[in-house]
């Protein structure tokens, strides 16, 4: 026997529900996934800079900031961020990580002033 027009009707929105809650799922494991990712590439990342710079363990939080713009977050840190990404990935981004921390305290420590605005 064939359904009604109103069962039918129904049964459309049973599936609807359905995939409803089926996205709703899969947005919530997504968002589970972004946030542990996140989490892990802020431990892997401040683990190193520890690692290579020791003397930053024991600054407050204020010191840090201070110390990430003076060393960093200036004009000279943003060119080399900027030059860094633009090769991509693999081996030679890689290398070029390794050679920065070489050069950044030689420039951020001659001037001893506050980060340039670019």
């Amino acid at each position: 026997m064939a359904k009604s027009t109103l069962e039918r009707i129904e049964a459309k929105q049973q599936e609807i529900q359905q995939k409803q809650r089926e996205e709703k799922q899969l947005r919530k494991r997504y968002n589970e996934e972004q946030r542990k990712a996140r989490t892990r590439r802020l431990c892997n990342r401040h683990g190193l800079f520890e690692k290579m710079l020791p003397d930053t363990i024991d600054l407050t939080d204020e010191q840090f900031k201070t110390f990430l713009e003076k060393a960093v977050a200036n004009d000279f840190g943003r060119r080399t961020l900027a030059n860094i990404a633009k090769q991509g990935g693999g081996e030679s981004n890689t290398a070029k990580t390794k050679t920065s921390p070489q050069a950044a305290p030689a420039h951020s420590g001659s001037d001893g002033g506050e980060p340039k605005e670019g």
